[in-house]
């Protein structure tokens, strides 16, 4: 069907102005809606975003250029080093979507991630002994009663942790394997060791008698089966255990 020309023409001047007008301003709605942003409306233009479908609604609030990602501590307390590394984590993604913790040895207290950077739990703990961050070569093959008081260190440093077994056949969160250090509950003891003492320095108010163990971490049995193994159920995870005896950037590389 072929048209005039003029016929064009003539339907574009029978427009007025007004009826011009809202036409441009119809089509201009229709794109903003397929595109799902609209911009500021133009004249006698009024959008009612509350009314858009669903899946075409504005985000609430927009990240703003510079928005730094942080780790969060849901208003428990924390050293300013602690949140130095959780802040370095969820930062730098260190802990590549796996859920992580951060034991203070400073404070006795360990902090309990899911892989987003969100606070799970936190709770105290028991650590080795002796002050230090490096344990002894080889210290993993030997006795328990080989270990001298001035050995029994809980490493710092980033450490890969899975569930596994000890040799009593309960269940663990293994921390540096080779140095036989893992996450346990307070009462998870070898015979002869007095399990009523620990978990009274873990109720105690005062992190001085909190250094009792031959390098493991120890916590309580509630903590252990409500937090920690459900955390790391479904595969590893990352421990990171904070320096004593040298800064934490010296021990993490906090800068990247």
């Amino acid at each position: 069907m072929n048209i005039h020309p003029m016929t064009i023409a003539g339907a574009d001047r029978a427009d007025s102005a007004p009826v011009r007008k809202r036409r441009r301003s119809g089509l201009l709605a229709s794109f903003a809606l397929l595109l799902g942003c609209v911009s500021a409306p133009a004249a006698g233009l009024a959008v009612d975003i509350a009314s858009l479908p669903a899946a075409m609604a504005l985000p609430a609030a927009l990240p703003s250029a510079g928005h730094v990602l942080r780790a969060d501590f849901s208003g428990v307390a924390a050293s300013p080093d602690a949140r130095r590394v959780g802040d370095w984590v969820v930062r730098s993604g260190d802990n590549h979507g796996r859920p992580f913790a951060i034991v203070d040895k400073e404070a006795a207290r360990m902090f309990l991630f899911t892989a987003g950077g969100t606070l799970l739990g936190a709770a105290p703990v028991l650590l080795g002994l002796a002050r230090g961050d490096d344990s002894p070569p080889g210290i993993g093959a030997r006795p328990l009663a080989s270990i001298r008081p001035a050995e029994r260190i809980t490493p710092a440093g980033r450490f890969e942790a899975a569930l596994g077994r000890n040799l009593a056949g309960r269940d663990i969160l293994w921390v540096d394997y080779a140095a036989a250090v893992s996450v346990h509950r307070a009462t998870d003891l070898k015979p002869g060791l007095n399990a009523t003492d620990r978990l009274a320095r873990l109720a105690s108010a005062t992190t001085a008698d909190n250094r009792i163990s031959h390098g493991c971490i120890n916590v309580s049995e509630a903590f252990y089966e409500g937090m920690i193994r459900p955390a790391f159920a479904g595969g590893s995870g990352i421990v990171y255990v904070l320096p004593e005896t040298r800064s934490v950037d010296a021990q993490f590389p906090l800068a990247a």
